[in-house]
């Protein structure tokens, strides 16, 4: 079991780091739909620099949750419209 948790929590660490690397923006910035994307783009960031603390204190579920969490507010984003993504593939619901 806990190798499959490792496991997870690489494959969802890589999922969220490639995730906010092609995530972009598509509201202009100073705007309040492009505050809202700064706004989910930041939960994500900071949900994957909790991850990888959880990793560097051995907690692998928070790790986990952390990864998690953290696409899900750019996937969030992604549905409603807030970042260009692309549409197919293994990154997004869209």
């Amino acid at each position: 079991m806990t190798a499959d948790l490792h496991e997870k929590m690489d494959r969802y660490e890589g999922l969220l780091t490639e995730a906010l690397d092609e995530a972009e923006s598509v509201p202009p910035s100073g705007t309040p739909l492009g505050e809202a994307a700064a706004e989910y783009e930041e939960m994500a960031r900071s949900y994957l620099e909790d991850g990888r603390h959880f990793r560097e204190q051995a907690d692998p579920v928070n790790a986990l949750a952390a990864f998690s969490y953290g696409h899900a507010w750019l996937d969030a984003g992604a549905r409603i419209g807030l970042f260009d993504v692309p549409e197919s593939g293994h990154l997004f619901t869209v």
